[in-house]
């Protein structure tokens, strides 16, 4: 039997016979609008127009293998579904009627081998890329079109999360820019604690002694819960003295539960030399984000990244226990391009959209071409497939499509699955 799933996608792209189409009581159809497909409860389909006989009707559409089940699924019962204007079945094998008595008008579904063919491969559970032998078969126009829709989809993805943050701040683009950086500091691992952790430490706070870098750390390591309970030489004694005194006076406190991981990691990217970083950045860089939207250039938000340094006491410390071999910590050119793609350009790509400004959000979109494509083991799979990722962008679109469709099984719902579908056999 076919998957309704796969019924609704034929439905919904029109890959159905629509020519002389009539009802199973023998009425001629017209299908003018299919509808638009509903993701929630209710009709599949809202807002379809259809014509039978010589009257045009307006309403919803559900779709199902047999017209048995719209009995089955107790909708002669509901009235949400008191406005279908048309039962779409494979099997037409009982009359249905709505709550009033009507019997409503159904059309069985027909439509070519091949469909059916080309479909199967993309709703077998057990393929998990069921695209990737075709792949080659795409024109590059088709596939360069699929990634640009991508990556705009996976920037207002981000949009969200980022819109929900600047409603808990009161659209303070400030604040919330610096709570995404500090997430972008935690590099995946720890990107949950450090959003916490600047949570806990408004950024008022730290502009109040924007010119003490040792104040500002004493603030994050403090309220972080990295602090030895018996410091072992003179900076770590200092700051122990500044936190306390800091976190009483903006009445600051440790969050529950904030567990840092540090297992399997190498030293240079503990939290504790992160924060450090992530201080530095702080004291160095006065209103960032109204900088980084004066000048969003590849150059200028870069330089302002490529000298932010953990030196001085973490030059020869990884935390607060061990003396580790002499190193300068500053952020690398990985680092940095993984706070752009993750952080910077987002916000940029969302400040754009609130503020209707097209050319920022075109600049926006233009860093990540300039930034090198992600290193990673979603992009090396769809390299192995023929998707060759020149740029951040392209890496970027790979990712969202690997997440937002692979990953869900949604193919149907992928351009891709729906190209090879629809492409006739020669």
């Amino acid at each position: 039997m076919i998957p309704e799933k796969l019924i609704q996608y034929i439905w919904q792209n029109k890959l159905f016979c629509n020519q002389n189409l009539r009802t199973c009581s023998g009425e001629e159809l017209e299908i003018i609008d299919i509808g638009r497909l509903n993701n929630d409860a209710g009709p599949d389909f809202f807002n379809a127009k259809v014509k039978i006989c010589d009257k045009i009707w307006a309403g919803n559409v559900e779709i199902h293998q047999r017209s048995s089940d719209w009995k089955r699924h107790h909708h002669s019962a509901d009235s949400a579904y008191d406005n279908v204007i048309l039962h779409v079945v494979i099997e037409a094998d009982d009359h249905i009627y709505r709550k009033n008595g009507e019997e409503i008008p159904q059309l069985v579904l027909t439509f070519s081998k091949e469909i059916i063919e080309n479909c199967s491969q993309f709703i077998d559970e057990n393929r998990q890329y069921p695209c990737a032998e075709k792949l080659s078969s795409l024109s590059p126009i088709f596939v360069s079109s699929w990634m640009s829709a991508l990556l705009t989809e996976r920037l207002m993805n981000k949009s969200e999360h980022i819109d929900e943050i600047l409603q808990k701040n009161k659209n303070n683009w400030s604040e919330s820019f610096y709570i995404a950086l500090a997430r972008s500091f935690g590099f995946g691992v720890n990107g949950d604690e450090f959003e916490r952790l600047a949570k806990s430490v408004p950024l008022s706070a730290l502009q109040k002694h924007k010119n003490n870098l040792l104040q500002i750390e004493a603030m994050l390591f403090g309220v972080a819960g990295l602090l030895p309970e018996n410091p072992k030489d003179e900076y770590a004694e200092k700051l122990c003295n500044e936190a306390h005194f800091l976190m009483t006076k903006f009445n600051l406190a440790t969050p529950q539960n904030l567990h840092w991981k540090m297992a399997r990691m190498r030293p240079q990217n503990f939290p504790q030399v992160r924060i450090a970083q992530f201080a530095k950045l702080i004291f160095q860089s006065s209103k960032l984000f109204s900088k980084i939207v004066e000048n969003p250039t590849y150059a200028s938000i870069y330089n302002l990244f490529d000298n932010v340094c953990a030196d001085g006491y973490w030059s020869t410390h990884c935390n607060f226990s061990n003396v580790s071999p002499e190193c300068k910590k500053c952020l690398g050119k990985t680092a940095i391009h993984t706070i752009m793609i993750n952080c910077v350009v987002p916000f940029l790509f969302s400040y754009a959209k609130q503020k209707n400004d097209d050319e920022l959000r075109e600049k926006s979109l233009s860093l990540l071409e300039e930034i090198p494509a992600e290193s990673n083991r979603i992009v090396e799979k769809w390299q192995q497939f023929g998707i060759e990722p020149q740029n951040a962008y392209d890496s970027q679109a790979v990712i969202e499509l690997q997440k937002m469709y692979c990953d869900r099984k949604d193919c149907l719902r992928c351009r891709i699955a729906h190209k090879i579908i629809s492409t006739k056999k020669e």
